[in-house]
């Protein structure tokens, strides 16, 4: 459904919510909110069967996508449009009463963490947001950093259904864009807009973190996600890191689903406990 402009935007309510409902509160409060961010170009219906990771636990999901033309251009250009969506999914959790549940983030790819980069200084600068309980965030298949291969095969795989001509001009676009401003430039653009990668680094929160990632990943590369792994542990993030070994991008949970939502689960369930800021 879509709500506050974000109209790709899901809704899944635990089994006897009603929206807004105050109703049996101390009961529902426990239940934690996963809110799932997609890669880029990633269609809903395959974003639903992470979804019914969680649901079947009772939590309530929101998941979301952004556009890609956002991820591949926007931010490529230096333009922060992924700010609005980013405080709008924050909104969600108090349009639908959610907001004094302990919260989760399942973020894939860096479309999804191009988004998570946002909400994180939401949650770090907007005075309403400052009082939600992150319980913790899963990366699937993500941080990745300045990697033009990765990024093409990534944009070529979204413009697969689009006009060939029109193909090869964005993806020359992009790889043009990217080389000069995110790239070669990088030292001084830094300082206007720093990449996802630098800004998660050193980014405030300190809650848990799950890295689920593959050295056959052909999009982000393994020695990308063990390298953001190390730094925020060194900062004194708790953080675990799962490599599946032979799974492809965003093909963790397709190759083994028993074990990836197993591990999803348990952190959950680690993470409910307790929710650092």
């Amino acid at each position: 459904m879509g709500a506050r402009g974000l109209e790709a935007a899901v809704v899944e309510l635990a089994p006897g919510e009603a929206r807004g409902s105050s109703t049996e509160r101390g009961h529902v409060d426990g239940r934690p909110v996963v809110i799932l961010l997609g890669w880029a170009g990633c269609q809903d219906k395959y974003l639903a069967k992470y979804s019914a990771i969680y649901s079947q636990k009772g939590c309530t999901v929101i998941r979301y996508t952004a556009p890609w033309r956002m991820i591949f251009f926007s931010e490529t250009f230096g333009v922060r449009s992924l700010q609005t969506p980013a405080r709008r999914l924050l909104e969600l959790l108090f349009d639908y009463s959610v907001e004094n549940r302990p919260v989760l983030f399942h973020v894939f790819s860096n479309g999804g963490v191009m988004l998570y980069r946002y909400i994180i200084e939401a949650l770090h600068t907007h005075k309403p947001f400052k009082n939600l309980r992150v319980a913790g965030t899963i990366f699937d298949s993500a941080p990745g950093r300045r990697n033009l291969r990765g990024g093409l095969r990534a944009l070529a795989t979204v413009l697969v259904s689009k006009n060939v001509l029109l193909k090869y001009f964005l993806l020359f676009a992009f790889a043009t864009t990217a080389v000069v401003l995110r790239i070669l430039l990088y030292p001084l653009t830094r300082f206007i807009h720093e990449s996802h990668y630098d800004a998660l680094l050193k980014a405030p929160s300190r809650w848990p973190e799950l890295y689920l990632y593959s050295q056959a990943d052909a999009i982000i590369k393994a020695s990308e996600v063990k390298h953001m792994a190390d730094g925020r542990q060194q900062l004194g993030v708790s953080v675990k890191a799962v490599d599946f070994s032979d799974s492809a991008h965003v093909s963790h949970m397709r190759m083994y689903p028993s074990y990836y939502s197993n591990l999803c689960m348990t952190f959950l369930s680690d993470c409910v406990g307790d929710s650092p800021r």
